[in-house]
């Protein structure tokens, strides 16, 4: 298994712990305290879905084999992620109703006469307006995460093309060579036989006027 791997699933591992254990906590507080503690689990929210990411590039770089397996691991710490996300978003909204409900008890307190059916529903519409914009930018946030890793993903797959091209180019060339190195082997050997045709050539008119002069000797004699 990657090194690498390890020490961000390790990273989000404790981060995941830490924000469970917050969130445990939050669920208790109330007023400023519960805002501030809230807002540190929203920053580590951000930490962990960095991390997630980066194990998800890590994953897919390596073999498929072990990609295979760190891939499910993924998926499951994806899962527990969104738990947390769940999770924050029910305490965050126990804190928008609450602090609705206060707003609505001091102003019957302040002038309760004043106070109407048509103002606590407006003020019920605020609420679920801010929940509704708070959900369509998590949405966005969303979206916009999953189309980085989409483009990661296809300029992992354009580098293994890249590689591909490459090594067909390398062993066009291995042919060039090896047919280069034919083309010199026939011409060596063609230059040989032309060589030896005229040597045979030699020895038999060498033979020829051997055999000549013999007969000559012979009939003169």
């Amino acid at each position: 298994m990657s090194q690498v791997f390890e020490g961000y699933e390790r990273q989000y591992c404790e981060l995941s712990a830490n924000l469970t254990k917050k969130c445990s906590s939050a669920s208790i507080l109330d007023g400023e305290q519960k805002k501030q503690k809230v807002s540190e689990i929203k920053a580590g929210l951000d930490d962990a879905e960095a991390l997630i990411r980066k194990m998800d590039l890590e994953a897919r770089s390596l073999p498929p084999n072990v990609k295979a397996t760190l891939l499910a691991k993924l998926r499951e710490y994806k899962s527990d992620l969104n738990n947390l996300k769940t999770e924050v978003k029910r305490i965050t909204s126990a804190n928008v109703n609450q602090a609705a409900r206060d707003e609505l008890l001091e102003s019957g307190m302040a002038d309760a006469m004043t106070v109407s059916a048509d103002q606590r529903q407006r003020l019920m519409m605020s609420t679920e307006r801010l929940n509704h914009s708070s959900d369509r930018i998590r949405e966005s946030r969303k979206t916009m995460l999953e189309t980085e890793e989409l483009g990661v993903s296809i300029l992992q797959d354009l580098h293994q093309q890249r590689q591909s091209l490459l090594h067909a180019h390398d062993t066009l060339h291995g042919v060039d060579d090896n047919v280069s190195r034919s083309k010199k082997i026939l011409t060596t050997m063609s230059r040989r036989m032309s060589r030896n045709k005229w040597i045979i050539g030699s020895i038999i008119a060498v033979l020829v006027l051997a055999i000549l002069l013999v007969l000559y000797f012979k009939l003169a004699h």
